[in-house]
This record gives structure tokens, sequence and C-alpha cells, in this order.
């Protein structure tokens, strides 16, 4: 039976703004450029938006100083805030919002000056206290537990994380947005300094200024705009701890669950996906969500992604724009797995467009793999 949430609603429009380097701007400037250009994109301005859903992360009302910053007065507002997940969430609640008539026109945002206001990972959250004790790496530490789990229970090896961050800047070196181009080999990777075993400098995400923004309208009106559609067909989320050392499961994480949903609410499964856009903060975020997302057998994620299976020309496109590893990482992913999933359905994806994309997963992670949200796009043949 069709879910009836299922292509109710539809992007209408994409933006990005201060990509790398954004000399000069705050993180509230950079989030009203991207909003200004999705809102071009869909042929709209400031006045059409009376759904803002946007949080950032240096303020604790975020939506609220988002939309005085953009002079809005929405009618729908939602900031709730779980990490880079947030974003991929946000499609599921703005899509009930305009199936239920709240609003007409959703605007999706975020935006951070991450790297040139400080310059290293800059978070709102504070290490859990009775991890603290331990003075971890807040968060690569609990992530590299992780992966030294994952490498005993399965024999996932170095080489094989490795593989994930030279895949991702593959698909970067063909991206003119990307901050990373340059050529990275596995013995790149491998002679990385280390940052928490077993996880090197290559094996971490950038640190990067940028914001994106999407906006979303309901699926009957996805027509009445410039661009295809893309249509939202299915969002679920899962959780299943705050502090890493109260995760069940150091190898499973909420994908199971949230990309179990997704797929019922879709009506599809993982081997109808053409593109996957992955929130890789760290190489075996990537390993884990493909087995959690069914892509592959749970402890066969590092044979799955070696060798350039998910790299350009390989049998799975995952993280076509070089991902958090190499395009941009600003303090929170998760939108642009969204745009970049969307563009690829669209057909002007800025590095390597693949050819008849015509089904997209879009997955979040927030805090220490604590929250996960998976959104299946499709483009209009799908509806």
């Amino acid at each position: 039976m069709t879910h009836e949430l299922r292509g109710k609603s539809a992007i209408a429009g994409l933006g990005h703004a201060g990509f790398g380097e954004a000399h000069g701007q705050t993180a509230y400037e950079i989030m009203a450029e991207a909003s200004l250009t999705a809102l071009a994109d869909a042929g709209l301005g400031l006045g059409d938006v009376d759904g803002l859903f946007c949080t950032m992360m240096e303020d604790s009302m975020p939506v609220l100083m988002a939309a005085e910053y953009l002079g809005i007065q929405p009618g729908v507002m939602e900031g709730t805030m779980f990490g880079g997940s947030s974003f991929v969430d946000y499609l599921g609640k703005a899509t009930m919002a305009l199936n239920a008539g709240l609003c007409d026109v959703a605007l999706i945002c975020y935006g951070s000056n991450q790297r040139t206001a400080a310059g290293r990972l800059v978070t709102a959250s504070r290490v859990p206290p009775y991890e603290g004790l331990y003075q971890p790496r807040y968060p690569v530490s609990a992530y590299a537990m992780a992966a030294a789990r994952h490498m005993y229970e399965y024999g996932t090896t170095r080489e094989q994380l490795a593989d994930v961050a030279v895949a991702a800047r593959a698909w970067a070196r063909h991206n003119p947005e990307a901050f990373e181009r340059g050529e990275l080999t596995r013995e790149d990777v491998l002679n990385a300094r280390m940052i928490s075993d077993p996880l090197g400098v290559r094996d971490c995400c950038l640190v990067t200024d940028g914001g994106g923004a999407l906006v979303l309208v309901r699926g009957e009106r996805a027509g009445d705009f410039p661009n295809a559609p893309v249509h939202v067909l299915g969002v679920g989320a899962g959780s299943t701890h705050r502090q890493i050392s109260q995760m069940p499961d150091f190898t499973t994480t909420g994908a199971r669950e949230s990309g179990k949903r997704a797929f019922e609410m879709a009506g599809v499964g993982p081997g109808d996906i053409d593109v996957v856009e992955l929130y890789d903060a760290f190489t075996i975020n990537t390993i884990l969500f493909l087995e959690d997302l069914g892509f592959c057998a749970k402890g066969d994620g590092g044979a799955f992604v070696a060798d350039g299976r998910i790299a350009p020309g390989g049998a799975l496109p995952v993280n076509t724009n070089g991902g958090g590893l190499s395009c941009v990482h600003p303090g929170m992913y998760g939108i642009f797995t969204i745009i970049e999933a969307a563009r690829q359905i669209r057909g002007d994806a800025p590095g390597m467009q693949l050819d008849g994309v015509e089904l997209a997963l879009a997955h979040g992670n927030g805090g220490v793999l604590s929250s996960q949200v998976t959104a299946i796009l499709g483009a209009a043949s799908t509806v």
C-alpha cells in the first residue's frame, strides 16, 4: 500500500554558498546567501516563504535568528537539533507541514564559517560528562572506537578504510566546487598523521566553511517551477544513543531502522537506487551505513568498498561530489547529501554527472553515530 506522504513534496530549488573559505562572512550571511540562491533557483523570493526549517552550530535558538536575519515571519518553524542528520529529517517534517496545508513554501537552510572563524571543528555540544574523564578527542575518538570494533569483529582493514577516502577524492577531482581535489592514494591515507587510532587525518572529514538550502513545495505544484522537480518519496529516522559509551553495538547504527522506514515509505529497495550520498564524517561511516542501509551484508562493508567499487566507474556511485571527506564539511554535512542527490536527479551536478539517475538516497548522521535519517528522492518518472 502506498504511503500517504510518498511524493507529497518536491524540491523546487537548490542553493549553496561559501564553500571552502568564506573570508569575512558570518555563518548567518552564508546561510542567507545559500537561501537566496535556492529561492532564485525556484523562481521565488523571501516573501513566498511561510515555513522555515533551520539549525546552526552557534546559537541556542537558531531558527528564530535565521528568520530574523532573513526578515521573514513564517507560520511554521522547526529548529530541532540532533546534529548533521537534522536537515534530512526536516525533509519529512516539511513534507508533513506542506501536506497538512500549514505552509506552501518551506525553506530548509544552514550556514557555517567554521574554518575561517576558528580553523578547527567547533561544536555546540560538550563532551558527555561520563566520557570526558578519559579526555577523548571529540568526536573522532568515538568513531575510532566504532572502527576498531568493526576491524576486530569482521576483519576490516585500514586499507579498506583508506579506499573510502580515495574514492571520495576521486569523485572530488571531477568537482570544481570541492575543497580538496589533489591526487590521493591508499598509501597517502595509510601514511598520514594518526589522529585517533585507527583513524588518521585522511580518514577524517574536512573543516570548511559553507552553507546550503532547499526549497520544498507540495508535490502537486512540482511542475510549476523552472527546474525538473525532485520528489521526496520516503524519509525515515532512527536513533540509538547520545554518548558513544551507550551505543548498543559499535558496529550497527540507527541507519538500519532509518533506511528500512525510508525504503518502506518510498516503496523501493537498495537495489533500485542509482546513486548514494552518505554522511562521511569519517571513513568508517561509509562502511557502516552501506551495511546498515542494506547495500551489503553486515561485516562485508570493508570488502564492498575495496578496489574502487564506490569510486567513479565502480558498481555503486557513492558520494559523487566528494563528500565530507573531500568536498565540503562545515560542521554539519547532512544538507549537502540532499543537494548532491537532487542535482544528480536534475542532471546538473557540477562534478561528474551520472546518466539516467531516477532514484537517489541521501543519508544524514548526527552526534557520534547517534542519530540517523535516510531520505529517498526521485525524478518525476518515479511518482
